[in-house]
């Protein structure tokens, strides 16, 4: 027994050497930030998860696969391969504004680094450009075009990300220019979220969505873009009867993806009546529902977790959970209610997320408070509210009851609360690290929702103990007192349990 386990930590001791050698050897490029932090993000200080999170096994599945800068693949023994890491993108970010948006424009690049970042990029540097609209060739004017490419040689950058959705020819344009790959932004939410999309349903919206996106930007090359059959091809290789315009390589690939995305489509409606039939079950028993929106980034899910001690995923990322979560609570009187969680927005959000994610965001629209969440800490905490209201008015949800709530309070400063307090003068300051301001909001939330509308005097017999119970649960009780023949309750109840009371009013 002993030999085995020295065999074992021998091996251990063995592996841990080769990890050490293989991140020793590797050359990371420059990192040197010239632009400013991405302040969508965190400081890593403030960031931590508190107590109320759980203990974030998935977040910890998430992180078993590092990004590392520069790693050497040139491996001194080929047991080392199983070391390898994704390896970091430098970028460099581009952006063009009108004038007198330079505030905005600066605002929405610092959201674009927090972006790249969480795909897995180092933020070498940023360009913006001033002037009415972008160049319909290359996005920027031709000067600036030529000093992106200086630039993107002088950082060693291997990518250029675009703040803007950028059409085919001005990718292809511009790439000709700078002679590094580049993409825009859309492309970087959407890989976001294929990195972070878990379930089935979740999985099968972003492909959706990215498929939509990729369907008018394919592109080929040389042989890829000629015709199966028919023409020179068919008359030099099939013979007779191939010859005609035949099927190109490219058109059979759209045919493909769109296969492809009526399966998808039709694989999201399958999931609606599973979802469909859990919120009817909710609504019989008359469960009121609250659900978490808001941008990202902004503490929905620590919140979820201060709030019901849910144990749901909590990363300093964007975007670090799309798939709506669903926790049962009680309210100070022991009300049953449900505390949704759903996917947070960004400004220019693609239309392609939000049609595919239309399904979960439907959550929103059948809820009977929306809680919205806001960083305090934020630039730009105006630009999130009406960022995330232009949202919920797109899945129906802007008429709702609302409670606004300005998170992560712990890091505002008293000027900025009463900045914060213009904004939204009832909105409620809470901190899901520090617990300051929870019970105050779940006060707010028992005395907004919904009351039950019927109030009803009943003496149930000890054997209906099951009608106590549903009043306990889905009703108010105002009092009960324990007779000879039953119990003598009063309440407000919803109309479904009142029928059933009704035999045994007094």
């Amino acid at each position: 027994m002993t030999k085995a386990t020295d065999e074992t930590s021998a091996e251990q001791t063995l592996d841990d050497e080769r990890l050490d050698r293989v991140l020793a050897s590797a050359q990371p490029r420059t990192r040197a930030r010239v632009f400013g932090a991405a302040q969508a993000l965190q400081d890593s200080g403030t960031a931590a998860y508190s107590d109320r999170d759980g203990d974030q096994w998935d977040l910890e599945d998430r992180h078993a696969l590092r990004r590392v800068a520069g790693l050497s693949t040139e491996l001194e023994d080929v047991t080392e391969v199983e070391y390898r890491q994704l390896r970091l993108e430098n970028v460099v970010l581009v952006g063009v504004y009108p004038q007198g948006a330079q505030t905005d424009a600066e605002n929405s690049l610092r959201e674009l680094a927090a972006l790249a970042e969480t795909a897995g990029a180092v933020v070498l540097d940023a360009v913006l450009q001033r002037r009415p609209n972008p160049d319909p060739a290359t996005y920027l004017g031709r000067g600036k075009a030529q000093e992106l490419k200086d630039l993107v040689a002088a950082t060693g950058a291997d990518t250029v990300i675009a703040d803007t959705e950028l059409a085919p020819s001005q990718r292809r344009a511009l790439e000709d220019v700078v002679k590094v790959k580049v993409i825009d932004r859309t492309t970087v939410i959407l890989d976001i979220f294929s990195q972070h999309a878990k379930s089935r349903e979740g999985k099968a919206q972003v492909e959706l969505a990215q498929l939509e996106y990729l369907l008018p930007r394919l592109r080929g090359w040389g042989d890829s873009m000629s015709r199966q059959a028919g023409g020179q091809v068919g008359a030099g290789g099939a013979g007779m009867g191939s010859r005609g315009p035949g099927e190109t390589k490219i058109e059979l690939d759209r045919r493909r993806i769109r296969t492809k995305m009526a399966l998808l489509r039709r694989q999201i409606r399958d999931f609606g009546p599973a979802r469909e039939a859990k919120r009817a079950e909710r609504k019989r028993n008359t469960i009121p529902s609250v659900a978490i929106t808001g941008y990202t980034n902004a503490g929905k899910s620590s919140l979820l977790n201060a709030l019901t001690s849910a144990g749901v995923l909590v990363e300093n990322a964007l975007f670090a959970t799309l798939d709506a979560t669903v926790r049962r609570t009680e309210t100070s009187d022991g009300r049953v209610y449900t505390f949704t969680d759903t996917v947070g927005f960004v400004r220019n959000l693609p239309h392609q997320l939000v049609e595919a994610f239309r399904s979960t965001l439907e959550e929103v629209g059948e809820a009977d408070i929306v809680l919205h969440v806001v960083d305090g800490a934020h630039p730009d905490p105006a630009g999130q509210l009406q960022t995330v209201r232009d949202v919920m008015g797109d899945v129906g949800a802007r008429e709702l009851p609302e409670i606004v709530v300005f998170n992560k309070a712990d890091l505002i400063s008293d000027d900025d609360r009463l900045v914060l307090q213009g904004l939204e003068p009832r909105a409620h300051f809470v901190s899901s690290r520090s617990g300051e301001g929870i019970e105050e909001l779940r006060a707010a939330i028992d005395e907004a929702l919904p009351k039950p509308a019927v109030e009803v005097h009943a003496l149930v017999p000890y054997d209906r103990g099951d009608l106590v119970a549903a009043i306990h649960e889905t009703g108010m009780l105002l009092s009960a007192e324990h007779g000879e023949k039953g119990t003598d309750v009063r309440a407000h109840v919803s109309e479904r349990l009142a029928a059933e009371l009704a035999q045994f009013a007094v």
